[in-house]
Protein backbone atom coordinates (compact mmCIF):
# COMPACT_ATOMS: atom_id res chain seq x y z
CA UNK A 1 0.00 0.00 0.00
CA UNK A 2 1.17 3.71 -0.55
CA UNK A 3 2.28 4.97 2.75
CA UNK A 4 1.34 8.52 3.78
CA UNK A 5 5.23 9.44 3.19
CA UNK A 6 5.51 8.67 -0.08
CA UNK A 7 1.69 10.44 -0.75
CA UNK A 8 3.25 13.37 0.48
CA UNK A 9 6.44 13.16 -2.03
CA UNK A 10 4.35 12.38 -4.35
CA UNK A 11 2.01 15.72 -3.76
CA UNK A 12 5.38 17.83 -3.34
CA UNK A 13 6.28 16.58 -7.19
CA UNK A 14 3.40 17.01 -8.43
CA UNK A 15 3.20 20.68 -7.31
CA UNK A 16 6.70 21.57 -8.26
CA UNK A 17 5.30 20.60 -11.67
CA UNK A 18 8.22 17.66 -11.94
CA UNK A 19 7.20 14.62 -13.42
CA UNK A 20 7.34 11.29 -12.11
CA UNK A 21 6.01 7.19 -12.17
CA UNK A 22 4.06 5.62 -9.73
CA UNK A 23 5.70 2.30 -9.86
CA UNK A 24 3.47 -0.03 -8.26
CA UNK A 25 4.08 -3.93 -7.77
CA UNK A 26 1.00 -5.93 -8.65
CA UNK A 27 1.67 -9.46 -9.05
CA UNK A 28 4.70 -11.77 -7.22
CA UNK A 29 6.31 -15.16 -7.85
CA UNK A 30 8.45 -16.52 -5.48
CA UNK A 31 10.66 -15.93 -3.98
CA UNK A 32 11.25 -12.93 -4.42
CA UNK A 33 11.98 -9.75 -1.42
CA UNK A 34 9.24 -7.73 -2.80
CA UNK A 35 5.15 -7.56 -1.95
CA UNK A 36 2.36 -7.32 -4.38
CA UNK A 37 1.11 -3.96 -3.23
CA UNK A 38 4.63 -2.00 -3.00
CA UNK A 39 4.59 1.01 -4.22
CA UNK A 40 7.87 3.66 -5.07
CA UNK A 41 8.50 6.76 -7.17
CA UNK A 42 10.68 7.49 -10.07
CA UNK A 43 11.95 10.53 -11.26
CA UNK A 44 13.00 12.23 -14.34
CA UNK A 45 16.55 11.10 -13.71
CA UNK A 46 16.00 7.55 -12.86
CA UNK A 47 16.03 8.36 -9.41
CA UNK A 48 14.42 5.56 -7.21
CA UNK A 49 12.78 6.88 -3.68
CA UNK A 50 10.09 6.71 -1.33
CA UNK A 51 9.10 3.12 -1.42
CA UNK A 52 10.26 -0.72 -2.82
CA UNK A 53 10.07 -2.14 -5.62
CA UNK A 54 12.33 -5.17 -5.73
CA UNK A 55 16.49 -5.66 -5.44
CA UNK A 56 19.23 -3.54 -7.63
CA UNK A 57 18.56 -6.06 -10.43
CA UNK A 58 14.45 -5.38 -10.66
CA UNK A 59 15.32 -2.41 -10.71
CA UNK A 60 17.40 -1.85 -13.43
CA UNK A 61 14.29 -2.33 -15.66
CA UNK A 62 11.82 -0.70 -13.33
CA UNK A 63 13.52 2.49 -14.27
CA UNK A 64 14.62 2.10 -17.62
CA UNK A 65 10.91 1.67 -18.43
CA UNK A 66 9.76 4.17 -16.09
CA UNK A 67 11.80 6.72 -18.22
CA UNK A 68 10.17 4.95 -21.71
CA UNK A 69 7.28 5.77 -19.66
CA UNK A 70 7.53 9.54 -19.03
CA UNK A 71 8.40 10.02 -22.66
CA UNK A 72 5.69 8.18 -24.14
CA UNK A 73 2.64 9.52 -21.34
CA UNK A 74 1.14 6.17 -21.34
CA UNK A 75 0.66 3.98 -18.18
CA UNK A 76 2.61 0.71 -18.46
CA UNK A 77 2.72 -3.13 -17.59
CA UNK A 78 5.91 -3.96 -16.94
CA UNK A 79 6.20 -8.14 -16.34
CA UNK A 80 9.94 -9.14 -15.32
CA UNK A 81 11.08 -12.76 -15.31
CA UNK A 82 14.03 -14.35 -14.62
CA UNK A 83 16.99 -15.94 -16.43
CA UNK A 84 19.55 -16.84 -14.17
CA UNK A 85 21.28 -19.16 -17.08
CA UNK A 86 22.84 -16.29 -19.43
CA UNK A 87 26.66 -16.68 -19.90
CA UNK A 88 28.81 -14.14 -20.59
CA UNK A 89 27.34 -11.71 -23.44
CA UNK A 90 29.42 -11.75 -26.47
CA UNK A 91 30.84 -8.07 -26.71
CA UNK A 92 30.22 -7.81 -30.61
CA UNK A 93 26.76 -8.00 -29.67
CA UNK A 94 26.34 -4.97 -27.11
CA UNK A 95 23.27 -3.74 -28.12
CA UNK A 96 20.79 -5.97 -27.96
CA UNK A 97 18.18 -5.72 -25.70
CA UNK A 98 15.65 -7.86 -22.95
CA UNK A 99 12.14 -7.27 -24.01
CA UNK A 100 11.25 -10.32 -25.34
CA UNK A 101 7.10 -9.86 -25.55
CA UNK A 102 4.95 -6.92 -26.11
CA UNK A 103 1.35 -6.03 -26.06
CA UNK A 104 -0.96 -2.87 -26.07
CA UNK A 105 -0.32 -1.95 -22.18
CA UNK A 106 2.33 -4.48 -21.41
CA UNK A 107 5.62 -5.70 -21.86
CA UNK A 108 7.74 -8.80 -20.98
CA UNK A 109 11.30 -8.30 -20.47
CA UNK A 110 13.86 -11.31 -19.55
CA UNK A 111 16.12 -9.63 -16.58
CA UNK A 112 19.32 -12.30 -16.55
CA UNK A 113 20.35 -10.28 -13.36
CA UNK A 114 16.87 -11.69 -11.15
CA UNK A 115 17.98 -14.68 -9.11
CA UNK A 116 14.31 -14.68 -7.49
CA UNK A 117 10.58 -14.77 -9.05
CA UNK A 118 8.77 -13.42 -11.65
CA UNK A 119 7.41 -9.43 -10.78
CA UNK A 120 4.12 -7.49 -12.59
CA UNK A 121 4.87 -3.85 -11.52
CA UNK A 122 2.62 -1.05 -13.04
CA UNK A 123 4.25 2.18 -14.21
CA UNK A 124 1.91 5.32 -14.18
CA UNK A 125 3.30 8.63 -15.21
CA UNK A 126 2.76 11.69 -13.19
CA UNK A 127 3.14 14.77 -16.01
CA UNK A 128 2.15 18.30 -15.14
CA UNK A 129 -0.33 19.96 -16.98
CA UNK A 130 1.23 21.73 -20.21
CA UNK A 131 1.12 25.24 -19.81
CA UNK A 132 -0.46 27.49 -22.54
CA UNK A 133 0.66 31.19 -21.87
CA UNK A 134 -1.94 33.78 -22.67
CA UNK A 135 -0.75 37.36 -23.55
CA UNK A 136 -3.65 40.45 -23.15
CA UNK A 137 -6.78 41.66 -21.17
CA UNK A 138 -9.99 40.57 -23.04
CA UNK A 139 -13.12 38.38 -22.56
CA UNK A 140 -11.09 35.60 -24.75
CA UNK A 141 -8.42 35.56 -22.05
CA UNK A 142 -10.41 34.80 -19.29
CA UNK A 143 -12.93 32.55 -21.27
CA UNK A 144 -9.17 30.51 -22.40
CA UNK A 145 -8.58 30.90 -18.36
CA UNK A 146 -12.51 29.40 -18.07
CA UNK A 147 -11.72 26.49 -20.18
CA UNK A 148 -8.33 25.39 -20.03
CA UNK A 149 -8.05 23.72 -17.24
CA UNK A 150 -11.25 21.56 -18.52
CA UNK A 151 -9.31 19.69 -21.02
CA UNK A 152 -6.05 19.11 -18.79
CA UNK A 153 -3.88 22.51 -19.77
CA UNK A 154 -2.49 24.74 -17.40
CA UNK A 155 -3.34 28.50 -18.72
CA UNK A 156 -0.97 30.99 -17.44
CA UNK A 157 -1.92 35.10 -17.72
CA UNK A 158 -0.66 38.50 -16.77
CA UNK A 159 2.87 40.19 -16.80
CA UNK A 160 5.72 39.42 -16.85
CA UNK A 161 5.38 36.31 -19.28
CA UNK A 162 8.30 34.74 -20.15
CA UNK A 163 8.03 31.74 -22.94
CA UNK A 164 9.73 28.26 -22.98
CA UNK A 165 10.29 25.69 -25.19
CA UNK A 166 8.49 23.25 -22.34
CA UNK A 167 5.75 25.40 -23.20
CA UNK A 168 2.96 24.02 -25.10
CA UNK A 169 1.41 27.08 -26.51
CA UNK A 170 1.50 31.09 -26.69
CA UNK A 171 -1.60 33.00 -27.25
CA UNK A 172 -1.49 36.56 -27.92
CA UNK A 173 -4.85 38.29 -27.40
CA UNK A 174 -3.34 41.61 -26.84
CA UNK A 175 -5.41 43.78 -29.80
CA UNK A 176 -1.95 45.58 -30.37
CA UNK A 177 -0.22 45.81 -27.33
CA UNK A 178 3.65 44.50 -27.38
CA UNK A 179 2.12 41.77 -29.81
CA UNK A 180 5.09 42.00 -31.77
CA UNK A 181 7.66 41.85 -28.51
CA UNK A 182 5.48 38.63 -27.33
CA UNK A 183 5.26 36.47 -30.39
CA UNK A 184 9.27 37.05 -30.98
CA UNK A 185 9.70 35.66 -27.57
CA UNK A 186 8.14 32.95 -28.15
CA UNK A 187 9.00 32.11 -31.44
CA UNK A 188 12.44 31.90 -30.25
CA UNK A 189 11.76 30.04 -27.36
CA UNK A 190 10.66 27.53 -29.55
CA UNK A 191 7.01 27.07 -28.03
CA UNK A 192 5.03 24.72 -30.27
CA UNK A 193 2.29 26.72 -31.15
CA UNK A 194 2.58 30.27 -31.57
CA UNK A 195 -1.19 32.03 -32.51
CA UNK A 196 -2.62 35.30 -32.56
CA UNK A 197 -6.00 36.62 -32.29
CA UNK A 198 -6.48 38.97 -34.97
CA UNK A 199 -8.03 39.76 -38.39
CA UNK A 200 -6.46 37.92 -41.48
CA UNK A 201 -5.68 41.89 -42.53
CA UNK A 202 -4.20 42.62 -39.04
CA UNK A 203 -2.38 39.25 -38.76
CA UNK A 204 -0.84 39.81 -41.92
CA UNK A 205 0.64 43.24 -40.71
CA UNK A 206 1.85 42.32 -37.42
CA UNK A 207 4.30 39.47 -39.31
CA UNK A 208 5.37 41.87 -41.88
CA UNK A 209 6.44 44.02 -38.60
CA UNK A 210 8.29 41.33 -37.14
CA UNK A 211 9.77 40.55 -41.31
CA UNK A 212 10.89 44.13 -40.78
CA UNK A 213 12.46 43.49 -37.63
CA UNK A 214 14.62 40.95 -38.59
CA UNK A 215 12.72 37.35 -37.10
CA UNK A 216 13.49 34.51 -39.80
CA UNK A 217 10.82 33.30 -42.73
CA UNK A 218 11.30 29.87 -41.31
CA UNK A 219 9.58 31.70 -37.69
CA UNK A 220 7.19 33.40 -39.27
CA UNK A 221 5.93 30.85 -40.65
CA UNK A 222 5.11 29.22 -37.32
CA UNK A 223 2.45 31.87 -36.08
CA UNK A 224 -1.34 30.59 -36.92
CA UNK A 225 -3.33 33.71 -37.48
CA UNK A 226 -5.99 33.88 -37.19
CA UNK A 227 -5.42 31.62 -33.79
CA UNK A 228 -7.50 28.62 -33.27
CA UNK A 229 -9.74 26.33 -35.72
CA UNK A 230 -12.18 27.65 -37.97
CA UNK A 231 -15.51 26.68 -36.84
CA UNK A 232 -17.47 30.11 -37.44
CA UNK A 233 -16.83 31.49 -33.89
CA UNK A 234 -18.06 34.93 -32.73
CA UNK A 235 -18.19 35.03 -28.98
CA UNK A 236 -15.47 35.38 -26.70
CA UNK A 237 -16.01 31.46 -25.60
CA UNK A 238 -16.39 30.56 -29.01
CA UNK A 239 -13.28 31.66 -30.06
CA UNK A 240 -11.60 30.30 -26.91
CA UNK A 241 -12.90 27.05 -27.85
CA UNK A 242 -11.63 26.99 -31.52
CA UNK A 243 -8.45 27.86 -29.87
CA UNK A 244 -8.26 25.23 -27.04
CA UNK A 245 -9.32 22.76 -29.62
CA UNK A 246 -6.39 23.91 -31.91
CA UNK A 247 -3.88 23.41 -28.91
CA UNK A 248 -5.23 20.25 -27.83
CA UNK A 249 -4.77 18.55 -31.40
CA UNK A 250 -0.78 19.96 -31.39
CA UNK A 251 -0.68 18.52 -27.82
CA UNK A 252 -1.79 14.81 -29.15
CA UNK A 253 0.29 15.21 -32.57
CA UNK A 254 2.92 12.42 -32.80
CA UNK A 255 6.20 14.30 -32.30
CA UNK A 256 9.65 12.80 -33.01
CA UNK A 257 11.07 10.86 -29.78
CA UNK A 258 12.93 13.07 -27.35
CA UNK A 259 16.72 13.91 -27.92
CA UNK A 260 17.35 13.27 -24.81
CA UNK A 261 15.42 9.98 -23.67
CA UNK A 262 17.16 7.26 -21.78
CA UNK A 263 20.60 6.35 -23.15
CA UNK A 264 20.84 2.94 -22.21
CA UNK A 265 23.74 0.00 -22.35
CA UNK A 266 24.11 -3.94 -22.30
CA UNK A 267 25.88 -5.18 -19.06
CA UNK A 268 28.65 -7.57 -21.30
CA UNK A 269 28.33 -10.12 -18.04
CA UNK A 270 24.64 -10.52 -17.30
CA UNK A 271 23.22 -9.12 -20.61
CA UNK A 272 20.86 -6.76 -18.41
CA UNK A 273 20.14 -3.45 -20.26
CA UNK A 274 20.65 -0.47 -18.03
CA UNK A 275 20.33 3.08 -18.19
CA UNK A 276 23.61 5.10 -17.90
CA UNK A 277 23.43 7.34 -15.24
CA UNK A 278 26.33 9.57 -13.26
CA UNK A 279 26.32 6.33 -10.72
CA UNK A 280 26.79 3.47 -13.75
CA UNK A 281 29.98 1.42 -12.95
CA UNK A 282 32.17 1.69 -15.84
CA UNK A 283 35.15 0.34 -17.32
CA UNK A 284 37.44 1.43 -20.19
CA UNK A 285 38.83 -2.18 -22.48
CA UNK A 286 40.22 -2.02 -25.61
CA UNK A 287 39.39 2.49 -26.11
CA UNK A 288 35.74 1.34 -25.17
CA UNK A 289 33.78 2.31 -22.16
CA UNK A 290 31.73 -0.36 -21.32
CA UNK A 291 29.07 -0.09 -18.42
CA UNK A 292 27.79 -2.80 -15.89
CA UNK A 293 24.62 -2.96 -13.57
CA UNK A 294 26.38 -3.53 -10.23
CA UNK A 295 29.88 -3.48 -9.11
CA UNK A 296 30.09 -7.14 -8.75
CA UNK A 297 29.68 -7.56 -12.59
CA UNK A 298 32.54 -5.09 -13.29
CA UNK A 299 34.83 -7.26 -10.65
CA UNK A 300 33.84 -10.40 -12.40
CA UNK A 301 34.70 -8.99 -16.06
CA UNK A 302 38.20 -7.62 -14.54
CA UNK A 303 39.03 -10.63 -13.31
CA UNK A 304 38.06 -12.68 -16.47
CA UNK A 305 39.96 -10.41 -18.72
CA UNK A 306 42.88 -10.59 -16.37
CA UNK A 307 42.49 -14.46 -16.20
CA UNK A 308 42.75 -14.64 -20.01
CA UNK A 309 45.69 -12.01 -20.28
CA UNK A 310 47.92 -14.40 -17.99
CA UNK A 311 47.39 -17.70 -19.98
Amino acid sequence: MISRSLTRRAQELADAGEAFVTATVVRVQRPTSVEPGNVALVRGDGTIEEGFVGGVCAQHSVRLYALKVLESGDPLLLKILPDPGVAEVDETDLDQGEEIAREEGSVTVRNPCLSGGAIEIFLEPVLPAPRVLVAGESPIVGALEHLGPGVGLTVVTGAPLVPAATDLALVVAAHGRDEVEMLRAGLEAGVRYVGLVASTKRGAAVIEELREDGVPENLLERIETPAGLDIGARTPAEIALSILARIVGERRRDVAPSATGPVTAVDPICGMTIVVAADTPTLVHDGKTLYFCCEACKRDYQERHEHAASH
